[in-house]
């Protein structure tokens, strides 16, 4: 049992939060618009000029931007919407919401995101659009699902929850599909404490998803559409600002230190675990560094033995969502329906990852991976 209040306990995420980021909400406060206002603007827009989009449409959280999407692009009941199941279970709840049908596609077991053949496999008549998610940080392969979509005159949307500033052949994503949606809760690369940002450079469907996100409300009072209360505050946006600014150094840390963890492990322990694979025409921004075993057994062993050493480690996704109880329930899925999917989560152990994360802190995390054999 993992006892958060030991001096020598090891968090597998934590958000860089420093006096600036503090003094920025401090002031957001002070000047007493607390919703929307000019911070949500400004965060909007030079978060929009980071991606290199047109756009920015900053809400309450990443749950809610991918929701928001699906309601804009018109998914109703009778559609089906493309997704992983080896993702987080928002991925898939909100294409529920919308009263459609989740299509659930295996991955590829080297980057653990969408297998595009698959995907070919499941498009039918009634498919309304994919959610391609950048799994940790790796970028989906952007160029053959856009080619799928746009065969099929369907939506691409990214989910990059995980993935501020990864690049997929020298462009960031956020602006590779026709939507994209991220999260700034506090274990991603940079936080707001929650909030969601979606990016596009389609200008129709942005004034839409503005519309939605207040109530539908085209002038105040006004509503031109059935919409929701999903906007982000200033507060949130703030922070949000500060955190952008030093994001790029907050991604080289974390790729500095998950290359020291792969070197160890290529050089120690290949034998025993194998570290996140990364395409030579991708930047992987590490939201998680996610290490594969041979066996469950193995990564159970793993687990046990962290958990007893006072180190926070994530089976994400264990279940994967197919298998959650509520789908189970709800569609009666059985295990081996997505074999490369069911192999990653029976096998997948994310191990801590963070900006002040030590060197020293590193080898002791690395070191107990010479006792899973012996475990």
């Amino acid at each position: 049992m993992i006892n958060k209040s030991e001096e020598n306990f090891i968090p597998y995420a934590m958000p860089y939060i420093t006096e600036e980021d503090a003094l920025a909400v401090y002031k957001a406060v002070l000047e007493k618009k607390l919703s929307q206002g000019s911070y949500v603007k400004a965060f909007e827009k030079n978060y929009a000029e980071y991606i290199g989009v047109k756009e920015g449409i900053a809400v309450f959280n990443g749950t809610i931007a991918l929701h928001l999407a699906l309601a804009t692009i018109g998914v109703k009941a009778g559609d089906e919407v493309i997704t992983p199941s080896f993702s987080f279970i928002s991925s898939a709840n909100i294409i529920l919401f919308q009263h459609a049908k989740p299509v659930f596609v295996d991955i590829d077991p080297l980057t653990f995101n969408l297998d595009p053949e698959d995907v070919r496999q499941k498009i039918s008549s009634k498919t309304k659009a994919i959610i391609a998610v950048h799994y940790a940080g790796h970028p989906a392969e952007m160029d053959e699902l856009m080619e799928i979509a746009e065969e099929n005159g369907i939506y691409l949307i990214e989910d990059a929850a995980e993935a501020h500033g990864s690049l997929y052949k020298g462009r960031k994503v956020g602006g590779l599909g026709h939507l994209a949606c991220f999260s700034f809760y506090p274990n991603k690369n940079m936080t707001t404490g929650e909030g969601g940002m979606i990016t596009t450079n389609d200008s129709e469907l942005a004034e839409k998803l503005r519309m939605l996100r207040s109530h539908g409300q085209d002038k105040p009072l006004h509503f031109k559409y059935l919409g929701y209360n999903y906007r982000m505050t200033d507060i949130q946006a703030a922070l949000g600002l500060v955190q952008l600014k030093r994001l790029e150094w907050v991604l080289s840390k974390k790729i500095e230190k998950a290359r020291y963890y792969s070197r160890v492990i290529e050089e120690e322990y290949s034998d025993i675990v194998r570290p996140p694979y990364e395409a030579p025409y991708v930047r992987h921004t590490y939201m998680l560094y996610t290490v594969q075993f041979k066996s469950r057994k193995a990564r159970e062993r793993a687990k046990e033995l962290y958990s007893r050493n006072n180190i926070e480690t994530r089976t994400a996704y264990d279940p994967p969502i197919h298998l959650q109880p509520v789908y189970v329930q709800r569609f009666g899925y059985l295990r081996g329906f997505l074999p490369n999917t069911e192999k990653a989560s029976d096998t997948v152990l994310s191990l801590p990852l963070f900006v002040e994360l030590t060197e020293e802190q590193q080898n002791r995390i690395l070191n107990i991976l010479s006792r899973v054999e012996q475990a």
